[in-house]
């Protein structure tokens, strides 16, 4: 058996160990270029949404429009059936009518002296607590339909004509498309350059065709593991074929050196 002397030993060793750290770095070397290098996705989606619930229990009567069809602000969305709403309201009224009456006969009394401060102070009270009534059921009836928040679009339908919906529950899902927004990720020291309002370029799957963006907000904070940031930005103009939901490649890139 032969013997190496230890000092050829120690070289032999570091010859071993030496490709095996050039491999770690190598593959290490890539990792840390990914997020510099890596193709940018982005969805579109708009600028305000929401889901419309009832607030009442009822029959709906009416759905003026369809799913994806448009509406302006104020436009009415849902009609109930509130036959039970209006005769409440209207036996709250003749309940004001009533008591006013009764009031304002006291107060002619009390100037005879001939009705006492108790009662007349009750039949105030009376008519206090019947306009009370009549405000809760006039509340309470304008609750019978519902008008767009904001002009938009109707995404989806969860209730149909002559269904019986329960207070909260969902009826449709509406959203505002007349600005569509764009939310994705970059590196974080890509801040240097990026701004509020500096323009680029969406390419969008859907369309196959490019449109103009600019960045709107900037995240307010750095992801420290993956140093990374979220943006925000706005297709720059209208363009009719795009809709909520359609994704594509964000074309952004460091100015040149």
């Amino acid at each position: 058996m032969t013997v190496v002397p230890s000092r050829w030993r120690r070289v032999l060793l570091a010859a071993a160990v030496l490709p095996v750290l050039a491999t770690a770095h190598a593959a290490t070397a890539p990792a840390a270029a990914t997020l510099e290098t890596r193709e940018i996705r982005a969805q579109l989606s708009p600028r305000r949404y929401t889901t419309l619930a009832a607030e009442i229990g009822a029959k709906i009567n009416r759905l003026p429009l369809t799913e994806g069809a448009a509406f302006k602000q104020g436009q009415l969305l849902v009609q109930f059936d509130c036959v039970l709403q209006q005769a409440q309201l209207a036996k709250a009224e003749a309940a004001l009518m009533a008591a006013d009456t009764n009031w304002k006969g006291n107060q002619k009394l009390a100037k005879l002296n001939s009705v006492g401060q108790v009662e007349l102070d009750v039949s105030r009270a009376e008519t206090l607590k019947a306009q009370a009534e009549v405000a809760a059921n006039r509340a309470l009836l304008g609750k019978c339909q519902i008008n767009a928040p904001f002009a938009g679009r109707i995404a989806e339908q969860k209730a149909r004509e002559q269904q019986y919906v329960q207070p909260g529950q969902a009826l449709m899902e509406i959203l505002d498309d007349s600005t569509l927004e764009l939310e994705f990720i970059i590196p974080s020291r890509w801040l240097s350059w990026v701004r509020n309002g500096a323009p680029f370029q969406v390419s969008i799957d859907e369309t196959g065709k490019t449109y103009p963006a600019k960045v709107q907000r900037i995240g307010a904070r750095v992801d420290p593991v993956s140093q990374s940031v979220k943006l925000t930005a706005v297709i720059d103009g209208r363009f009719g074929e795009l809709v909520a939901g359609m994704s594509g490649k964000v074309l952004m890139a460091p100015p040149a050196k």
